[in-house]
């Protein structure tokens, strides 16, 4: 069950989490709580699959170079497969598709060698092929949601 906090937490640090040597103490300070609840919270909503990760989201080969990947996984092995792509610091966005490439994430890496060092691991690790599709044209997606939190599944 989820308190007034940590539908407050899902709403306003989607896009505004602090930038500062103290995240979650400036966010206890802002929402007058500990620190220490503030992190209980986020690693509560993290067990219970309402958020994924905490950290940032960079453009597209703003550091480093990045590639969107996409994997054709057998519908019984992809969660298993989505699992293993998910422990990689370098991946975000990894989600499923309804298409013969049903899996995709974009992943991030030092240079191209790099890049291709973390996809052959992913590869060896699921046993699948990793199709890169390269950048052609930069789009903005605003990726944050404001929940419904009069919703029951939030209740």
């Amino acid at each position: 069950m989820l308190t007034p906090t940590h539908k407050k937490l899902l709403n306003d640090y989607q896009q505004n989490f602090p930038l500062s040597p103290q995240p979650f103490l400036e966010i206890a300070e802002q929402l007058d709580v500990t620190e220490e609840f503030v992190i209980s919270a986020f690693s509560l909503l993290q067990e219970q699959s309402f958020i994924n990760r905490i950290g940032p989201i960079i453009q597209p080969n703003h550091i480093g170079v990045s590639s969107l990947v996409a994997m054709m996984i057998p519908a019984e092995q992809l969660e298993s497969c989505a699992k293993i792509i998910s422990q990689f610091s370098e991946v975000n966005h990894n989600y499923e598709r309804d298409h013969e490439f049903n899996l995709w994430f974009v992943i991030i890496a030092s240079d191209q060698n790099n890049l291709a060092r973390l996809l052959s691991n992913i590869e060896k690790q699921t046993g699948f092929t990793t199709f890169k599709f390269p950048l052609l044209e930069d789009y903005f997606i605003n990726l944050g949601f404001q929940l419904d939190l009069n919703d029951a599944s939030f209740k």
